[in-house]
């Protein structure tokens, strides 16, 4: 299934991902809306986003920061190994512009969060919600320490929806985690290919 998995993603080209990206993320917008619409009445679940909570800015974003700067500093110490999802990371982010990182980013953010806390959490509760996210993310089915990332993540993050009460929260940690990630990876790449050219040169 990993061959396979890698195969697939091989073959694609990078527009042809990037597209496969954005569907996904509307194919679960379009099942939030199904959903919504089923469970809740008149969309109530949208009355737990509140942009004016000042906990997007106290736990929101530094929890987002926090969590980044434990996945670099951990991608520094372990074996490039327990980080190896296919390359997908990479041939999403290595060649987009810094606001086609922050779209990418915003877009993920928002649209997970609204199926995954916003109504399944709500309405099954924190694990199982958690545990359909880690399932979700399809390429971290094949890294043990990967999909152990994830569940923990999505655990961290549902607590934090529990907590707080407020989508838009978990909404803004999302997107710091992508965001910030995403910059690593382009600007990381960037810089070891440079790295390699000057070396050639020499």
């Amino acid at each position: 299934m990993k061959r396979k998995y890698n195969q697939i993603i091989t073959e694609l080209t990078d527009k042809e991902l990037l597209y496969h990206l954005y569907l996904t993320q509307i194919i679960l917008l379009g099942i939030s809306l199904i959903l919504g619409a089923i469970l809740y009445d008149h969309f109530s679940y949208i009355q737990n986003i509140d942009l004016l909570d000042h906990h997007i800015l106290t736990i929101g974003i530094p929890a987002g920061v926090i969590i980044v700067f434990s996945d670099v500093l951990l991608m520094k110490l372990l074996p490039a190994s327990f980080y190896d999802d296919g390359g997908l990371n990479e041939r999403v982010f290595k060649n987009r512009h810094v606001f086609h990182i922050f779209v990418i980013a915003l877009f993920v953010a928002f649209s997970e969060e609204l199926l995954f806390r916003g109504i399944i959490q709500t309405k099954v509760g924190l694990v199982l919600a958690s545990i359909i996210f880690a399932i979700i993310h399809y390429r971290y089915l094949f890294n043990w320490y990967l999909f152990f990332n994830i569940i923990l993540l999505s655990f961290l993050i549902g607590f934090i929806y529990k907590w707080t009460g407020n989508l838009a929260v978990t909404i803004m940690m999302h997107f710091v985690i992508d965001f910030l990630l995403g910059l690593y990876i382009k600007f990381r790449l960037t810089s070891d290919d440079m790295n390699r050219e000057e070396q050639l040169c020499e």
